[in-house]
């Protein structure tokens, strides 16, 4: 065996060791989705299903990217879901009670959705109010308001246009194709290809800053397997009715957040009031504009959030957005958030989310009743705190 092979072997270990939380996910969601494929007889991976665990899960995956940038910063908002279920209320009053056109009506809910996160926002970073306590308020405001909104009823349907924000599909080109939608199998391998394209472009980047790298062999086969599932993901949902549209909003607020904390000084500046706010303070950071901030932007995702559920529906009704903030924090603390700011990446947002929703929609197939689902995601979600916190105290 070669000097270089022997050399790298304990570069591997290394690098899979200080990067254990990060991949320990992934993997977690690759044997989670294996395991539910298994139990369900294959029912977990069928193009109809695939399909639905996406538009189930599409709020839950929009307002985690926003929940983990209020926890990089060391603060939590309980009050989403209840956001989510208040514009939506507000939505339908707008389209269905005083047929407000839905484009006007949509940019409404989201200037709403960043006025409430502002609300928020401006009590949490200005007053040094807790904002365990801030948003748990906003948690009952927004419940009640949405229930007088409705007055206490579901109001609908929505315009049909409407609708197709969250149970639409991108237009394909070659409509006449049989059962495989070609566009959407198109569009889902540029994507693959872009993100294998930037990852090399990021390696040599770090390379030319003499930066650490995790092992060449290590990253080619990440990036050959990170092609292969996107591109078969995206031949499974093209076998079905093609590309949500929703599945488009999801990738694209993706793109941006990851370039927003990885390639700006904004982000950087967020991770740093997270990492240590008094440091940062006295670096010249504005902490509290930037606390402000991402209130501001968790009510505008909150608000988005709410209304791609209310389309999904085609009702808002008064219990909409019930439980949402378990699954929108767990989402983030299991994608490797911690419980004490500073620390957490948008792909492990997406994983968490990913994980809550596979594991929802694994046993809803299986049968298994919500006061046990609810008992197993309350478990998985205490035991990623618990990792956190083993890690903090071990580092």
């Amino acid at each position: 065996m070669s000097d270089t092979a022997l050399n790298d072997k304990p570069r591997h270990a290394g690098f899979l060791k200080n990067n254990l939380r990060e991949y320990g996910m992934l993997i977690s969601l690759f044997a989670i989705m294996i395991f539910f494929e298994v139990v369900t007889n294959g029912t977990l991976m069928r193009p109809l299903n695939l399909t639905n665990l996406v538009l189930q899960n599409s709020y839950i995956v929009i307002m985690a990217l926003g929940m983990l940038l209020v926890i990089v910063t060391g603060h939590i908002d309980l009050s989403v879901g209840s956001v989510a279920g208040f514009i939506g209320a507000v939505a339908a009053v707008l389209m269905v009670k005083f047929d407000v056109h839905y484009i006007p009506a949509t940019l409404i809910c989201l200037a709403l959705g960043g006025l409430i996160g502002a609300a928020q926002g401006y009590w949490v970073a200005y007053f040094k109010i807790p904002s365990f306590i801030v948003t748990l308020a906003g948690m009952l405001v927004f419940k009640g308001l949405a229930l007088a909104i409705l007055a206490g009823q579901s109001v609908g349907p929505f315009p049909p246009t409407f609708q197709k924000l969250s149970s639409g599909f991108i237009p394909e080109l070659v409509p006449d194709a049989g059962t495989l939608y070609p566009t959407s199998l198109a569009v889902g391998a540029l994507l693959a290809l872009a993100l294998v394209w930037l990852n090399f472009r990021g390696r040599a980047r770090q390379e030319a800053h003499h930066v650490e790298t995790e092992p060449y062999g290590f990253f080619v086969a990440k990036n050959v397997a990170l092609f292969g599932i996107i591109t078969y993901f995206a031949y499974l949902i093209a076998s079905h009715r093609g590309m949500p549209n929703v599945l488009v909003i999801m990738t694209a607020l993706i793109a941006l957040y990851a370039f927003v904390t990885t390639r700006t000084t904004i982000g950087r500046q967020i991770y740093a009031v997270g990492g240590n706010e008094k440091a940062a303070k006295l670096s010249g950071i504005k902490t509290e504009r930037l606390t402000f901030l991402t209130f501001v932007n968790m009510g505008v995702l909150a608000a988005l959030a709410g209304l791609v559920f209310a389309a999904r529906l085609n009702t808002a009704t008064p219990k909409a957005g019930l439980g949402f903030e378990l699954d929108v924090i767990a989402a983030c603390f299991i994608g490797g958030a911690s419980a004490y700011g500073g620390v957490g990446r948008v792909g492990g947002a997406v994983i968490g989310a990913l994980i809550m929703g596979v594991m929802n929609n694994g046993m809803s197939i299986l049968g298994i009743g919500i006061d046990y689902q609810q008992v197993i995601k309350g478990l998985v979600l205490l035991g990623a705190v618990c990792l956190d916190v083993y890690n903090q105290r071990r580092a």
